[in-house]
């Protein structure tokens, strides 16, 4: 039912809708190379969505609209608004590549960014099976166009292709499992779907059967292994600006869903969902950390890091019911919402660097073309040796900390298992500390293949070096964050 309270709630997609369309229209009259006008309205819109998200977030209410197929929540806000920025970032250090590279004849870069974070935002706010789908389909279809946008790029088009058919497989696999729990409920209703779960009307087996293929489409989108096999050549075979578009908000958006769907849907089936997870997320530490090491390419030896950094953020996801019991899920989720917010703000800092080197007239995705570049220049050096080390899980960078918050949500659970998981993830991530400190020594040890010094955009400049220096500061005090991840969780988790 259409009404004011409804367009309330949705407000901040209905602004970014009608903005889209608005850039859309206007950019058919802009003419300059770097599409001045039309970047400044996407940043613009972008900086007022993100706003009301964070307004919407601070009042800690749960809003439900449209005959409850919406849900305007406090994680749901806070997350909505890390995306939004994660975007507005992604196109400050992508546009001069993009300029460069001939992706701005139109204005299809930011229109199709602009339409795939609404597509985040529906997956964010559905309380409905049928709604998720929907934002995944949006926000997946920009996602395909935006890595083929360089037409006459083989490699490109490559990996646009893989990933239409690898993302369209596991598409079918979250469609067959709702379709699978749609048949076992009778509801479309995440909410509803929950309430007959716990009444134990229906026969288990038949939960657990759509239940594996939830996983497995969850599993995708995160880029958790077995089902990771589409990350490595999409991140190495997308432009750059599209690597880190795909690798950085998507994310928040697929944590979003896997709360939605596992703990706010089927949280009285954690004992079968977390065993999945348990092996998805070994899986994910195993092949992400032991893969990487073996690569040259450093957007591809990235690529197999994002897989082992998902194996963090199941481990979370997998903690947060103990037998029976719940008093270990807002500590468990919020120390995942916590990770995968820190792993994209020090994942677009990384790409960042790379994007800013790209901008010489070669793409700089080789660990060699990093060589030397302290010398030519400390700055960016510094900032992506903080990066490198944050991801290697070096104090007191942030990435430090989300680590132990989550190995910290698996030892309070206080079962053997769980506290084994802890030390396998200890030992993983001091194998991949291997390929990132091999980078810091590339830049630091190693001589410069050209002795031209760096140089970016005001803009550019000015957003990285606040980028870096997050990634310290959250690291050192990082309880302003977590606290809000705690409660953004708990009142989640309340209603």
């Amino acid at each position: 039912m259409l009404d004011a309270f409804s367009l309330i709630v949705v407000s901040p997609e209905i602004l970014l809708l009608v903005m889209a369309c608005v850039i859309a229209l206007v950019d058919l009259g802009v003419t300059s190379r770097l599409r001045g006008l039309t970047y400044w309205l996407t940043m613009g819109t972008l900086a007022a969505v993100a706003f009301f998200c964070a307004d919407f977030a601070a009042t800690g209410n749960t809003l439900y609209a449209f005959n409850k197929m919406v849900v305007s929540d406090p994680m749901g806000n806070w997350l909505k608004c890390f995306a939004t920025i994660a975007l507005m970032v992604t196109l400050v250090y992508g546009r001069p590549y993009a300029a460069d590279r001939d992706m701005l004849r139109g204005g299809e870069f930011f229109t199709l960014s602009l339409f795939s974070l609404l597509g985040m935002f529906v997956m964010i706010s559905a309380s409905n099976f049928l709604l998720i789908y929907v934002g995944l389909e949006l926000m997946t279809l920009c996602s395909y166009a935006l890595v083929a946008l360089r037409r006459d790029n083989e490699v490109a088009t490559e990996a646009a292709m893989k990933y239409f058919v690898l993302g369209a497989m596991a598409s079918g696999f979250l469609l067959y499992g709702i379709s699978m729990l749609y048949g076992a409920t009778g509801s479309l209703d995440i909410n509803e779907v929950f309430r007959v779960i716990a009444s134990g009307r229906v026969k288990h087996q038949v939960l657990v059967f759509g239940l594996v293929f939830i996983v497995a489409g969850l599993a995708f989108k995160l880029g958790a292994a077995p089902f990771h096999m589409w990350i490595p050549d999409v991140y190495q075979g997308a432009p750059t600006a599209v690597t880190l578009m795909i690798g950085s908000a998507p994310e928040l958006a697929a944590f979003g869903i896997a709360i939605r769907l596992l703990v706010e849907g089927m949280i009285p089936l954690a004992p079968d969902w977390q065993q999945m997870l348990v092996v998805l997320a070994v899986a994910s530490l195993l092949v992400g950390n032991l893969a990487a090491i073996a690569q040259t390419n450093l957007k591809r030896m990235l690529a197999y890091s994002t897989i082992a950094q998902m194996g963090f953020v199941v481990l979370g996801l997998a903690a947060g019911v103990v037998g029976g019991n719940t008093n270990n899920a807002q500590y468990a989720y919020s120390a995942s919402m916590f990770y995968i917010i820190t792993y994209v703000l020090t994942t677009l800092a990384a790409f960042g660097i790379i994007l800013l080197l790209a901008r010489e007239g070669f793409e700089s995705d080789e660990i060699t073309d990093l060589a030397g570049l302290n010398q030519r220049s400390p700055l960016y050096a510094a900032i992506m040796a903080v990066c490198m080390f944050s991801l290697a899980g070096v104090p007191p960078l942030v990435g430090f900390y989300g680590k132990l918050t989550v190995l910290q949500a698996l030892v309070a659970t206080n079962e053997a298992t769980s506290i084994g998981l802890a030390i396998f993830a200890v030992v993983m991530s001091l194998v991949g500390a291997f390929y990132y400190l091999r980078v810091v020594k590339v830049m630091y040890f190693d001589s410069p293949i050209t002795a031209t010094t760096v140089s970016a955009p005001a803009d550019v400049r000015a957003v990285l070096s606040i980028n870096g220096l997050l990634v310290l500061v959250l690291g050192i005090v990082p309880g302003g964050l977590m606290t809000l991840c705690a409660d953004a969780i708990v009142k989640t988790l309340a209603t």
